[in-house]
Protein backbone atom coordinates (compact mmCIF):
# COMPACT_ATOMS: atom_id res chain seq x y z
CA UNK A 1 0.00 0.00 0.00
CA UNK A 2 1.35 3.48 -0.84
CA UNK A 3 1.17 5.97 1.84
CA UNK A 4 0.31 9.57 1.37
CA UNK A 5 2.83 11.74 0.60
CA UNK A 6 2.26 14.00 3.55
CA UNK A 7 2.63 11.00 6.10
CA UNK A 8 5.86 11.09 8.17
CA UNK A 9 7.73 7.89 6.97
CA UNK A 10 11.42 8.36 7.67
CA UNK A 11 10.51 7.08 11.17
CA UNK A 12 8.07 4.61 11.00
CA UNK A 13 10.25 1.85 10.04
CA UNK A 14 8.46 -1.45 10.97
CA UNK A 15 5.78 0.66 13.36
CA UNK A 16 1.97 0.91 12.42
CA UNK A 17 0.80 3.78 12.43
CA UNK A 18 -3.23 4.38 13.24
CA UNK A 19 -3.79 8.22 12.18
CA UNK A 20 -6.45 10.48 12.02
CA UNK A 21 -8.70 11.14 9.03
CA UNK A 22 -9.04 15.11 7.83
CA UNK A 23 -12.82 14.59 8.82
CA UNK A 24 -12.84 18.56 8.50
CA UNK A 25 -12.51 18.37 5.06
CA UNK A 26 -15.59 18.88 2.41
CA UNK A 27 -17.49 15.76 1.20
CA UNK A 28 -16.15 16.45 -1.93
CA UNK A 29 -12.48 17.10 -1.24
CA UNK A 30 -12.70 14.45 1.36
CA UNK A 31 -13.32 11.95 -1.36
CA UNK A 32 -11.15 13.47 -3.89
CA UNK A 33 -8.86 12.62 -1.03
CA UNK A 34 -9.84 8.95 -0.55
CA UNK A 35 -9.49 8.31 -4.11
CA UNK A 36 -6.24 9.33 -4.36
CA UNK A 37 -5.04 8.04 -1.23
CA UNK A 38 -6.39 4.65 0.03
CA UNK A 39 -5.42 3.86 3.20
CA UNK A 40 -5.33 7.71 4.61
CA UNK A 41 -2.89 7.66 7.52
CA UNK A 42 -2.38 3.74 8.23
CA UNK A 43 1.00 2.18 7.54
CA UNK A 44 1.85 -1.10 8.33
CA UNK A 45 5.32 -2.92 9.40
CA UNK A 46 5.90 -5.21 6.44
CA UNK A 47 4.20 -7.78 6.10
CA UNK A 48 1.62 -5.22 6.05
CA UNK A 49 -1.39 -6.19 8.23
CA UNK A 50 -5.02 -4.20 8.15
CA UNK A 51 -5.54 -1.72 10.86
CA UNK A 52 -9.21 -1.24 12.23
CA UNK A 53 -10.95 1.90 10.57
CA UNK A 54 -11.55 4.67 13.02
CA UNK A 55 -14.55 5.79 12.07
CA UNK A 56 -15.34 9.82 12.88
CA UNK A 57 -17.12 11.38 15.96
CA UNK A 58 -18.15 14.96 17.15
CA UNK A 59 -16.17 15.02 20.52
CA UNK A 60 -12.94 13.23 22.06
CA UNK A 61 -13.04 10.33 23.99
CA UNK A 62 -13.41 10.03 27.90
CA UNK A 63 -10.56 7.16 29.07
CA UNK A 64 -10.75 7.08 32.18
CA UNK A 65 -7.76 7.76 34.79
CA UNK A 66 -4.25 8.22 33.08
CA UNK A 67 -1.38 8.65 34.95
CA UNK A 68 -1.21 12.41 34.28
CA UNK A 69 -3.03 15.24 32.56
CA UNK A 70 -1.92 15.55 28.71
CA UNK A 71 0.79 18.13 28.12
CA UNK A 72 -0.57 21.87 27.22
CA UNK A 73 -1.29 22.43 23.41
CA UNK A 74 -2.25 18.45 23.07
CA UNK A 75 -4.24 18.23 20.16
CA UNK A 76 -8.06 16.69 20.25
CA UNK A 77 -8.60 14.89 17.51
CA UNK A 78 -11.57 12.63 16.18
CA UNK A 79 -11.64 9.19 16.01
CA UNK A 80 -13.76 5.93 17.87
CA UNK A 81 -13.85 2.38 17.95
CA UNK A 82 -15.31 0.75 15.45
CA UNK A 83 -18.90 -0.13 15.12
CA UNK A 84 -18.93 -3.53 14.27
CA UNK A 85 -18.27 -5.62 17.56
CA UNK A 86 -14.67 -7.34 16.33
CA UNK A 87 -14.47 -10.74 18.70
CA UNK A 88 -18.35 -11.42 18.93
CA UNK A 89 -20.92 -9.83 15.66
CA UNK A 90 -23.86 -10.93 17.17
CA UNK A 91 -24.19 -10.50 21.25
CA UNK A 92 -27.60 -8.85 21.69
CA UNK A 93 -29.39 -11.78 23.34
CA UNK A 94 -26.74 -12.32 25.60
CA UNK A 95 -27.47 -11.29 29.13
CA UNK A 96 -24.29 -9.35 31.27
CA UNK A 97 -24.12 -9.67 34.84
CA UNK A 98 -21.10 -7.77 37.09
CA UNK A 99 -20.06 -9.47 41.20
CA UNK A 100 -18.71 -6.19 42.96
CA UNK A 101 -16.32 -5.89 45.62
CA UNK A 102 -14.58 -9.56 45.41
CA UNK A 103 -11.99 -9.60 47.87
CA UNK A 104 -9.11 -11.36 46.01
CA UNK A 105 -6.66 -11.36 48.82
CA UNK A 106 -7.37 -14.25 51.68
CA UNK A 107 -9.78 -12.35 54.88
CA UNK A 108 -6.63 -13.47 57.04
CA UNK A 109 -4.53 -10.61 54.94
CA UNK A 110 -2.80 -8.74 57.90
CA UNK A 111 -2.84 -5.20 55.87
CA UNK A 112 -5.80 -3.07 56.42
CA UNK A 113 -5.24 -1.66 53.30
CA UNK A 114 -4.66 -4.32 51.84
CA UNK A 115 -8.13 -5.38 52.64
CA UNK A 116 -9.30 -2.29 51.67
CA UNK A 117 -8.13 -1.93 48.52
CA UNK A 118 -7.75 -5.71 47.33
CA UNK A 119 -11.07 -6.24 45.62
CA UNK A 120 -12.10 -6.42 41.84
CA UNK A 121 -15.29 -6.87 40.01
CA UNK A 122 -16.38 -9.02 37.25
CA UNK A 123 -18.17 -8.44 34.09
CA UNK A 124 -19.43 -11.87 32.65
CA UNK A 125 -22.05 -13.06 30.31
CA UNK A 126 -24.60 -15.00 31.55
CA UNK A 127 -24.67 -18.97 31.39
CA UNK A 128 -21.48 -18.36 28.86
CA UNK A 129 -18.44 -20.63 29.24
CA UNK A 130 -14.86 -21.10 28.39
CA UNK A 131 -14.91 -17.60 26.98
CA UNK A 132 -12.05 -15.21 26.82
CA UNK A 133 -11.06 -12.96 30.19
CA UNK A 134 -8.99 -10.07 30.22
CA UNK A 135 -7.72 -8.73 33.45
CA UNK A 136 -7.51 -4.71 33.44
CA UNK A 137 -5.70 -2.69 35.55
CA UNK A 138 -6.77 1.33 35.88
CA UNK A 139 -4.67 4.03 35.28
CA UNK A 140 -3.48 6.87 37.88
CA UNK A 141 0.37 6.72 38.10
CA UNK A 142 0.60 4.05 41.00
CA UNK A 143 -0.89 7.11 42.90
CA UNK A 144 -4.78 7.42 42.15
CA UNK A 145 -7.72 5.76 40.20
CA UNK A 146 -10.47 2.85 41.20
CA UNK A 147 -10.94 -0.10 39.25
CA UNK A 148 -13.88 0.18 36.82
CA UNK A 149 -15.25 -1.89 33.96
CA UNK A 150 -13.80 -0.06 30.27
CA UNK A 151 -17.55 0.36 28.97
CA UNK A 152 -15.88 -0.44 25.43
CA UNK A 153 -15.22 -4.07 26.49
CA UNK A 154 -18.49 -4.68 27.66
CA UNK A 155 -21.25 -6.74 25.86
CA UNK A 156 -18.10 -8.05 23.99
CA UNK A 157 -18.70 -12.23 24.79
CA UNK A 158 -15.89 -12.04 27.38
CA UNK A 159 -15.47 -11.75 30.73
CA UNK A 160 -12.99 -8.89 32.39
CA UNK A 161 -11.94 -8.83 35.95
CA UNK A 162 -11.37 -4.65 36.67
CA UNK A 163 -8.89 -4.84 39.65
CA UNK A 164 -7.83 -2.43 42.36
CA UNK A 165 -4.44 -2.33 43.96
CA UNK A 166 -2.77 -0.45 46.52
CA UNK A 167 -1.54 3.01 45.37
CA UNK A 168 1.73 5.07 46.51
CA UNK A 169 2.53 6.55 48.76
CA UNK A 170 0.39 4.93 51.27
CA UNK A 171 1.86 1.61 50.32
CA UNK A 172 5.22 1.04 48.66
CA UNK A 173 6.90 -0.81 45.72
CA UNK A 174 6.85 -3.36 45.77
CA UNK A 175 2.87 -3.56 47.07
CA UNK A 176 1.34 -2.58 44.33
CA UNK A 177 2.59 -5.20 41.95
CA UNK A 178 2.22 -7.55 44.55
CA UNK A 179 -1.52 -7.12 44.26
CA UNK A 180 -1.57 -7.25 40.81
CA UNK A 181 0.06 -10.34 40.62
CA UNK A 182 -2.56 -11.52 43.71
CA UNK A 183 -5.34 -10.38 41.07
CA UNK A 184 -4.23 -12.27 38.24
CA UNK A 185 -3.95 -15.23 40.57
CA UNK A 186 -7.29 -15.09 41.94
CA UNK A 187 -8.26 -14.91 38.23
CA UNK A 188 -6.44 -18.49 37.09
CA UNK A 189 -8.25 -19.96 40.33
CA UNK A 190 -11.98 -18.45 40.08
CA UNK A 191 -12.62 -17.35 35.83
CA UNK A 192 -14.22 -20.55 35.27
CA UNK A 193 -16.96 -19.96 37.70
CA UNK A 194 -18.09 -16.68 35.62
CA UNK A 195 -17.54 -18.45 32.02
CA UNK A 196 -14.14 -17.68 31.80
CA UNK A 197 -11.32 -19.97 29.72
CA UNK A 198 -8.62 -20.24 31.74
CA UNK A 199 -6.69 -20.78 28.79
CA UNK A 200 -7.63 -17.47 27.53
CA UNK A 201 -6.67 -14.83 29.92
CA UNK A 202 -5.12 -11.43 28.94
CA UNK A 203 -3.62 -8.85 30.73
CA UNK A 204 -4.11 -5.47 29.89
CA UNK A 205 -4.28 -2.14 31.38
CA UNK A 206 -3.88 1.96 31.07
CA UNK A 207 -1.08 3.81 31.73
CA UNK A 208 -0.04 2.74 35.08
CA UNK A 209 -2.14 -0.22 34.89
CA UNK A 210 -0.33 -1.54 31.72
CA UNK A 211 2.93 -0.80 33.50
CA UNK A 212 1.09 -3.46 36.23
CA UNK A 213 0.27 -6.24 33.36
CA UNK A 214 3.39 -5.97 31.51
CA UNK A 215 5.64 -6.36 34.64
CA UNK A 216 3.40 -9.34 36.02
CA UNK A 217 3.45 -10.97 32.82
CA UNK A 218 7.53 -10.91 31.84
CA UNK A 219 9.39 -11.17 35.47
CA UNK A 220 8.38 -14.66 36.74
CA UNK A 221 9.08 -14.03 40.46
CA UNK A 222 5.81 -12.47 41.33
CA UNK A 223 3.18 -15.24 40.00
CA UNK A 224 5.52 -17.64 40.79
CA UNK A 225 4.55 -16.86 44.75
CA UNK A 226 0.65 -17.94 43.65
CA UNK A 227 2.20 -21.39 42.09
CA UNK A 228 1.43 -19.49 38.82
CA UNK A 229 3.05 -19.70 35.36
CA UNK A 230 2.79 -16.52 33.74
CA UNK A 231 3.54 -17.97 29.95
CA UNK A 232 -0.18 -19.39 30.75
CA UNK A 233 -1.20 -15.99 29.91
CA UNK A 234 -2.49 -15.38 26.54
CA UNK A 235 -1.57 -12.17 25.62
CA UNK A 236 -0.18 -8.96 27.11
CA UNK A 237 -1.85 -5.44 25.83
CA UNK A 238 -0.55 -2.29 28.01
CA UNK A 239 -2.19 0.91 27.07
CA UNK A 240 0.69 3.90 27.05
CA UNK A 241 2.28 1.64 30.18
CA UNK A 242 6.05 2.40 30.89
CA UNK A 243 8.43 0.10 30.60
CA UNK A 244 11.24 1.29 32.67
CA UNK A 245 10.91 1.56 36.42
CA UNK A 246 7.84 3.44 37.02
CA UNK A 247 8.09 7.47 37.92
CA UNK A 248 6.01 7.03 41.32
CA UNK A 249 8.42 4.23 42.28
CA UNK A 250 11.25 6.63 41.40
CA UNK A 251 9.89 9.07 43.17
CA UNK A 252 9.43 6.92 46.46
CA UNK A 253 13.24 6.26 46.36
CA UNK A 254 13.86 10.90 45.82
CA UNK A 255 14.41 10.79 42.54
CA UNK A 256 12.78 13.30 39.90
CA UNK A 257 10.27 11.17 37.63
CA UNK A 258 12.30 12.96 34.47
CA UNK A 259 15.33 10.99 35.62
CA UNK A 260 15.05 7.34 33.71
CA UNK A 261 16.01 3.87 35.91
CA UNK A 262 16.03 0.29 34.75
CA UNK A 263 16.52 -1.73 37.28
CA UNK A 264 14.71 -5.01 38.44
CA UNK A 265 11.31 -3.21 38.32
CA UNK A 266 11.33 -2.19 34.55
CA UNK A 267 9.16 -4.42 32.06
CA UNK A 268 11.91 -4.18 30.23
CA UNK A 269 14.79 -5.17 32.34
CA UNK A 270 12.58 -9.26 31.91
CA UNK A 271 12.13 -8.88 28.15
CA UNK A 272 12.18 -12.78 27.05
CA UNK A 273 11.68 -14.86 24.06
CA UNK A 274 8.64 -17.12 25.46
CA UNK A 275 6.62 -14.41 26.95
CA UNK A 276 3.34 -14.21 25.62
CA UNK A 277 2.00 -12.33 22.44
CA UNK A 278 2.37 -8.71 23.12
CA UNK A 279 0.72 -5.97 21.58
CA UNK A 280 2.27 -2.64 23.00
CA UNK A 281 -0.03 0.62 22.07
CA UNK A 282 1.02 4.55 22.98
CA UNK A 283 0.00 7.65 22.14
CA UNK A 284 1.15 10.39 19.75
CA UNK A 285 5.34 10.75 20.00
CA UNK A 286 4.48 14.46 19.82
CA UNK A 287 1.37 14.37 22.49
CA UNK A 288 2.29 11.42 24.73
CA UNK A 289 3.49 11.70 28.54
CA UNK A 290 6.99 11.88 29.52
CA UNK A 291 8.38 9.99 26.24
CA UNK A 292 6.02 7.07 26.46
CA UNK A 293 6.34 5.81 23.13
CA UNK A 294 9.48 6.07 22.84
CA UNK A 295 9.73 3.78 26.05
CA UNK A 296 7.37 1.46 23.84
CA UNK A 297 9.56 1.63 20.76
CA UNK A 298 12.88 0.54 23.09
CA UNK A 299 10.75 -2.10 24.79
CA UNK A 300 9.48 -3.34 21.41
CA UNK A 301 13.04 -3.49 20.14
CA UNK A 302 14.59 -5.10 23.14
CA UNK A 303 11.67 -8.10 23.17
CA UNK A 304 12.57 -8.16 19.02
CA UNK A 305 16.44 -8.43 19.87
CA UNK A 306 16.17 -11.42 22.25
CA UNK A 307 13.81 -13.53 19.73
CA UNK A 308 10.36 -12.73 20.90
CA UNK A 309 8.06 -14.14 17.68
CA UNK A 310 4.78 -12.08 18.44
CA UNK A 311 5.33 -8.75 19.29
CA UNK A 312 3.38 -5.28 17.86
CA UNK A 313 3.85 -1.88 18.27
CA UNK A 314 1.16 0.76 17.29
CA UNK A 315 1.35 4.64 17.80
CA UNK A 316 -1.80 6.15 17.86
CA UNK A 317 -1.54 9.87 15.73
CA UNK A 318 -2.99 12.71 17.37
CA UNK A 319 -4.21 10.97 20.95
CA UNK A 320 -2.17 11.83 23.94
CA UNK A 321 -1.64 9.69 26.94
CA UNK A 322 -5.47 9.85 28.11
CA UNK A 323 -6.99 9.87 24.92
CA UNK A 324 -5.32 6.88 23.31
CA UNK A 325 -7.10 4.73 25.72
CA UNK A 326 -10.47 4.81 23.67
CA UNK A 327 -9.35 4.04 20.09
CA UNK A 328 -6.95 1.27 21.21
CA UNK A 329 -9.93 -0.87 22.52
CA UNK A 330 -10.81 -2.05 19.08
CA UNK A 331 -7.40 -2.96 18.55
CA UNK A 332 -7.32 -4.84 21.82
CA UNK A 333 -10.23 -6.86 21.13
CA UNK A 334 -8.86 -7.67 17.59
CA UNK A 335 -5.90 -8.88 19.64
CA UNK A 336 -8.31 -11.31 21.37
CA UNK A 337 -10.01 -12.44 18.24
CA UNK A 338 -6.05 -13.26 16.71
CA UNK A 339 -4.70 -14.84 20.03
CA UNK A 340 -7.85 -16.22 21.84
CA UNK A 341 -8.91 -19.15 19.13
Amino acid sequence: MKPCPWNRSARQSRTTWVSRGIFAAPRVWAAFLAFGCVGLGVMAQTPARPADPLAPRSSPPSPGSPDAAAPAGASTPSGARPSANPLKRSDTATAYRTETGLPYRPDSEPDVYARERCKLDVYHPVGASAVPAVVWFHGGGLTSGNRSVPSALKGQGITVVAADYRLSPKAKAPAYIEDAAAAVAWTFKNIARYGGDTNRIFLSGHSAGGYLASLVTLDRRWLAVHSVDPDRLAGLVPFSGQSITHFAIREERGMPRTRPLIDDLAPVYHVRKDAPPILLISGDRNHELLGRYEESAYFWRMLKEVGHPSVELLELQGYDHGQMAEPAFPLLLRFLRQHGQ
